[in-house]
């Protein structure tokens, strides 16, 4: 099954050698690790314009994304392709993962024009002229029109962030480029040790929220959708697609589309009263929904009511570290994202990629074991107060 991880059958000589753009980001360096905890490529190679020494790379990364694999280049340029692509052996790789691009939101539009359409589109064009047999793209789930019922890939989009209206337009983009054997995977919220996204902000929030003794209220309803994907899940699911697609892409439907497309997305079904359970849990604070009148409120005011809870969390926050002689604070924070307080649904329906490419999720759902994993993974940092 494409699921399974088997470096077995094949030698040395004999595995792909892949290129991972964006390799010290929160996704490339866990596919890095996948990949050389299973022995899968015969080389990796990691391309980053940020070096590994200030990407807050854990220990258990220090082999997989070494130095001797790290090419320090600016992907979104088209001068930088023979850096990045040319290899001694003067082959070509075999998979090109594209995890590159600006993971910021509420940045302005040529930030996401600069930073990850145009990395997109350079490194697809280098990837077909060469001929490369597999090039994946990294996209997200927020492209579709965010309604509560899981979204299919072949249901209707409307990118719902700055963010997302770029990687849509990549994809399309990238669509277009004659001879790229393309992959796209659109994720939802993808969580785990070290993350410092949109479940690490939840938890950095209920941490503050715990020290102040107060209850933690979100906005909108328990009901809306904010699913997940635990990162190892999403490092296996980025090789389990490469190897299908080099395999023949069997069970691929041209009537689904020229391009192979995937949502990634674990079973929980989570949802924002998922996530106040499980705080509930954890930091044995009490947790609810603010009402009618607040929510409705926030609809026509969401910048104000933005910019007052950041007011009230950013001081006590700083206040934790200190007390907790956290000199360096990590990248950890409860700064809340205008664009991800929207009432807007992140639900997805993932069966595609588990029915065509017969992959299992080892991780099915974010639970307390989850939520302590992270919290953790964040001690073991000195990120943690």
């Amino acid at each position: 099954m494409a699921g399974q991880d088997d470096s077995t059958s094949t030698t040395a000589a004999d595995k792909p050698a892949v290129l991972i753009i964006g390799g010290m980001g929160y996704i490339g360096r866990f596919l890095a690790l996948h990949i050389h905890k299973h022995k899968l490529a015969s080389e990796v190679r990691l391309v980053d314009k940020v070096l590994p020494q200030l990407a807050w790379l854990a220990p258990e990364f220090k082999e997989a994304c070494s130095p001797d694999k790290f090419v320090q280049a600016d992907a979104s340029k088209e001068q930088s392709m023979p850096r990045i692509y040319d290899r001694a052996n003067g082959k070509e790789f075999d998979y090109v993962f594209n995890c590159g691009g600006e993971t910021r939101y509420s940045q302005e539009d040529e930030v996401y024009r600069l930073r990850s359409l145009n990395l997109s589109l350079c490194a697809g064009r280098e990837a077909a002229r060469r001929h490369i047999p597999v090039f994946v793209e990294v996209s997200t789930g927020m492209v579709y029109d965010p309604k509560s019922a899981p979204r299919k890939e072949t249901d209707k989009t409307k990118p719902w962030t700055a963010m997302a209206r770029y990687k849509l337009l990549a994809e399309e983009e990238l669509s277009k480029i004659d001879g790229l054997n393309l992959v796209v995977l659109r994720l939802a919220h993808a969580y785990g040790e070290y993350d410092t996204k949109f479940v690490a902000t939840a938890l950095t929030l209920a941490r503050v929220y715990q020290a102040l003794g107060k209850e933690m209220r979100w906005l909108w309803t328990r009901d809306l959708k904010v699913n997940t994907v635990h990162i190892t899940d999403v490092a296996r699911a980025l090789w389990a697609s490469a190897e299908w697609y080099r395999a023949g892409k069997k069970g691929w439907d041209e009537k689904c589309g020229k391009v192979p497309l995937f949502n990634i997305v674990d079973h929980g079904q989570t949802s924002q009263g998922t996530l106040a359970h499980l705080i509930h849990a954890h930091f044995h604070i009490p947790t609810g929904f603010q009402g009618s009148v607040i929510s409705s409120f926030a609809r026509l005011n969401l910048d104000d009511v933005v910019d007052d809870v950041n007011d009230e969390i950013l001081g006590p926050w700083a206040d934790l570290l200190a007390q907790a002689n956290i000199t360096r604070p990590g990248p950890l924070s409860p700064f809340m994202e205008r664009e991800l307080l929207r009432e807007q649904s992140l639900s997805l329906d993932g069966r595609r990629f588990e029915e065509v490419v017969g992959f299992k999720y080892e991780v099915e759902r974010l639970g307390e074991g989850q939520v302590e994993q992270c919290v953790d993974s964040y001690r073991r940092m000195g990120w943690w107060p």
